[in-house]
């Protein structure tokens, strides 16, 4: 895996990264742990998890 330095920081975070705004509505909460521990096994140490990219966007979030 090969990272990158965050300026001013002592942080070294993955090039890769795993987006997470699906978790919830198109997997389930089983597969987003399966997904994180594969990942993290394969170096990589960021992960998105912005809820903004949604088209169209939701009104709100599900209880």
């Amino acid at each position: 895996m090969k990272y990158t330095a965050i300026d001013n920081t002592d942080l070294n975070i993955s090039t890769l990264c795993l987006g997470t705004m699906t978790w919830g509505q198109q997997n389930t909460e089983a597969d987003g742990h399966q997904q994180m521990s594969y990942t993290v096994d394969q170096g990589i140490n960021f992960f998105d998890t912005a809820e903004m990219y949604s088209i169209p966007r939701r009104s709100k979030l599900r209880e």
